[in-house]
């Protein structure tokens, strides 16, 4: 199909700044997102210690849900008709999560997990406000379940270290 010269506009009831809005916020997400995927699975293949096999199963439960939810949050980002970004130069800009480059002990890897969803927390909370205020309840909606997944998700992982 040729490009169009003049593409169709998005006529979805949020105007074109709004959209935006949410879509930078949705992007920051995508980063933390997929830079707690990377750290989640790297930890998933170097975690060592004798609670190796339920941390091993535990760290792929999280990067496999991980993994889906880059995909859902990058397609909403282009439902806006915003590009949605996917390069670690991009990554790097927007994530508020920190690397790890070195090899933590197991329960420093758990500390540094619950820390990332934690992050992912705060992220997606910045991001609800711009959804609110355009009435985007399909934004809202993702916006919840990511909460309510990270949430869940370091509470488990704090409980490794009581």
């Amino acid at each position: 199909m040729a490009k169009a010269k003049n593409p169709m506009p998005i006529n979805t009831g949020i105007d074109k700044k709004d959209r935006q809005a949410i879509a930078d916020g949705l992007s920051r997400l995508l980063a933390d997102t997929y830079t707690l995927y990377l750290k989640t699975h790297n930890f998933h293949w170097n975690v060592t210690g004798p609670h190796f096999n339920s941390l091993h199963a535990m760290f792929m439960t999280q990067y496999t849900e991980l993994s889906t939810a880059v995909d859902v949050i990058a397609e909403r980002i282009r439902a806006l008709g915003a590009p949605a970004p996917g390069s670690y130069k991009a990554y790097a800009r927007l994530t508020s999560i920190r690397e790890e480059e070195g090899h933590p002990s197991a329960d420093d890897m758990v500390a540094q997990l619950v820390e990332g969803q934690e992050t992912v927390v705060r992220t997606a909370r910045k991001a609800l406000p711009a959804a609110e205020k355009a009435n985007d309840q399909a934004t809202l909606d993702l916006l919840t379940q990511r909460l309510d997944l990270h949430e869940k998700n370091a509470w488990m992982l704090r409980s490794l270290l009581a």
